[in-house]
């Protein structure tokens, strides 16, 4: 059997260790919190400090920075940027090469589309089609 982690060296020079979530194979920081429903695909990454709900959806290649909450259930798609400290709310959905800023917070519900970018700090809302709302 295999080891069950990686170490990749970060801009600094400092080594990290990922371990390799089970339930899809993405690589989670040491000091991040991953619930055991989640799913977290290969070649997605979550850093140090990140926290990924019940039931949640990493897709494959979506980078979840440092500090940044995805909540239960919600869906982040392949290829996705969650910035640090940003906030995706429950049952939120991102979209495919969507980037949401640092310290941006994406409603619970929301529907994001394919490559957007949601600025850093901005709050975001929208209903069940997508269309946005004043948040």
């Amino acid at each position: 059997m295999g080891k069950n982690y990686v170490d990749i060296e970060n801009d600094q020079g400092d080594a990290l260790r990922y371990r390799k979530h089970v339930n899809g194979r993405g690589l989670v920081a040491h000091g991040a919190k991953v619930h055991a429903t989640a799913r977290v695909e290969t070649g997605a990454y979550v850093e140090p400090g990140a926290h990924v709900g019940p039931g949640a959806h990493i897709g494959t290649g979506a980078w979840v920075e440092a500090d940044a909450v995805i909540g239960p259930e919600a869906d982040i798609q392949a290829h996705a940027h969650i910035g640090p400290g940003a906030a995706v709310g429950a049952k939120a959905k991102i979209g495919v090469r969507t980037h949401v800023g640092d310290h941006a917070i994406v409603q619970a519900g929301s529907l994001i589309g394919d490559d957007v970018t949601i600025h850093e700090g901005e709050r975001v809302a929208t209903d069940r089609r997508g269309l946005w709302l004043a948040a």
